[in-house]
């Protein structure tokens, strides 16, 4: 039945002339089948765009001096594109599709295809430095991708312009770490006989591969922060990517997540708690792993279950990140979510703390940082002696409870340092260290760089984002607690 249905939608398409199926779509409102995708865009192309579908002129090609100033603020994003472009090529090149990589414009500024057919693809435009914006082309896999904001496929005669008639193109959005469109991944055909089933085929690959980069972009610029990835449990195409601090505050969401919970730059900023979007183990944040972490979440308010892999921060205490941990952390895990091993309990920690005490002793720490926090102090929260309480607080978290205390010292001031223009003096206080010397000792000696070295990178980081003018991350301050400091030495 579906096929015959493909056959009359074709039949009745090829029973008209280009022109006059637009004809029946704009000036009569007539539903043509195989073009209700494009109708609004056809529309936009005549009402918006003063587009007339006869235009024969070739399509505009950018010189090389206009190229490079287009790759330019795209740089580390081809760069992170890279390998999901050849993937992508792998699959679509056999079949003599070109993969474009556009930028928000339209203009063609990386891509993967066969060299020998160069000179057909560059008389089509769907080679290097073709632009491709639905104002200039009408209705095509880029630029209507690039209006709409959503995968865009657009077989043979329903491009708009009558000279495009024969090509072929699926095109996906890729969207930056703050949930804004930044580039196009557009796989494109110049044979007339490609079919529906082909170009949808390669519609689904190109909007894997879209979703890999955005993935890869995300990682690279929370690098400094956990990062969730996470999909419900019953499977579907939803998956999102949170970024979140050491106190399970929210620093960033992924265009879907976005969307999903209802997230945007200004709840971000606020300072949003993981817990109102989802509960989980918070002794995952306090751990020292160096590998991802396998979690179950649940949507808070609701039973709904979610798979999820937990990836920690890929610079450490020092800030600084080595090219494998750079490269193993912005690798893609989209695709490994419907396997995780959720069904393996976790391994006992004997001797340790159990998970809900060891909570309440970090969630005590962090709330008393400024405080003279005593052993004894803590001890009592978890309801053994001194002694018992300090081999059982170094089996959980790997560490002494006094250099752990100054260990998320450090990380509040690394916190500070990141999103405020405070003086080191201030910071100190604020962090929980009598004095600026106090601060810089035990700074060195967790991250071996000094404050005000670490404050200099955090604010010349790798420029991820279309706009340079957004490097740094949009998290919100930390809240601290004012009282009498620690007097450790």
């Amino acid at each position: 039945m579906a096929a015959a249905n493909k056959n009359r939608t074709q039949r009745s398409i090829d029973g008209l002339s280009h022109i006059d199926c637009i004809d029946l779509v704009f000036c009569k409102g007539a539903l043509v089948p195989g073009v209700e995708e494009v109708a609004t865009s056809w529309r936009r192309c005549l009402t918006a765009h003063h587009l007339s579908p006869e235009i024969q002129a070739a399509p505009h090609i950018i010189t090389e001096k206009e190229l490079r100033e287009s790759r330019e603020p795209l740089r580390n994003l081809i760069l992170q594109a890279q390998e999901e472009l050849d993937r992508l090529y792998a699959i679509v090149g056999p079949q003599q599709y070109v993969v474009l990589l556009c930028d928000r414009d339209g203009v063609a500024i990386h891509h993967r295809g066969d060299q020998s057919l160069a000179h057909a693809f560059k008389y089509w435009g769907i080679w290097l430095g073709g632009v491709w914006s639905e104002q200039i082309e009408g209705t095509n896999g880029i630029g209507t991708c690039i209006t709409d904001q959503r995968a865009t496929m657009v077989l043979r005669g329903q491009h708009f312009r009558t000279r495009h008639s024969n090509l072929s193109c699926a095109g996906a959005p890729i969207f930056d770490p703050l949930g804004r469109l930044a580039a196009v991944l557009d796989t494109s055909s110049m044979n007339p006989q490609t079919t529906e089933q082909s170009l949808s085929l390669v519609m689904a690959a190109t909007k894997v591969s879209a979703r890999g980069i955005e993935e890869r972009i995300f990682r690279e610029y929370f690098r400094h922060a956990w990062n969730i990835a996470a999909a419900p449990s019953g499977g579907g195409d939803v998956a999102v990517l949170l970024a979140v601090d050491n106190d399970q505050r929210i620093l960033g969401a992924d265009q879907i997540a976005r969307r999903l919970f209802s997230l945007n730059d200004e709840a971000l900023n606020r300072g949003m708690a993981l817990a109102t979007i989802f509960e989980c183990d918070s002794s995952i944040f306090r751990c020292k792993r160096m590998q991802d972490v396998a979690a179950r979440l649940l949507r808070t308010g609701t039973d709904e279950p979610w798979n999820a892999l937990i990836t920690p921060p890929a610079c450490g205490m020092s800030g600084l990140c080595s090219p494998t941990d750079a490269l193993l952390h912005s690798r893609p895990r989209f695709g490994m979510l419907a396997h995780l091993p959720l069904s393996v309990d976790p391994p006992t920690n004997r001797g340790g703390l159990a998970p809900a005490r060891a909570n309440r002793i970090c969630e005590y720490i962090d709330s008393h940082l400024q405080e003279n926090i005593a052993l004894e102090v803590l001890a009592e929260i978890a309801q053994l002696s001194v002694h018992h309480f300090a081999r059982a607080f170094r089996q959980s978290l790997g560490i002494p409870p006094h250099n752990y205390i100054v260990q998320r010292r450090v990380e509040r001031a690394q916190q500070l340092l990141r999103n405020t223009d405070l003086p080191l003096s201030e910071i100190a206080i604020n962090a929980g260290f009598t004095d600026q010397s106090h601060l810089a000792r035990h700074f060195r000696t967790f991250t071996g760089v000094s404050p005000s070295l670490t404050r200099h990178r955090f604010r010349t980081g790798p420029d991820i984002l279309p706009n340079p003018a957004h490097v740094g991350l949009t998290i919100q301050q930390e809240r601290t607690d004012h009282g009498p400091f620690i007097q450790d030495t």
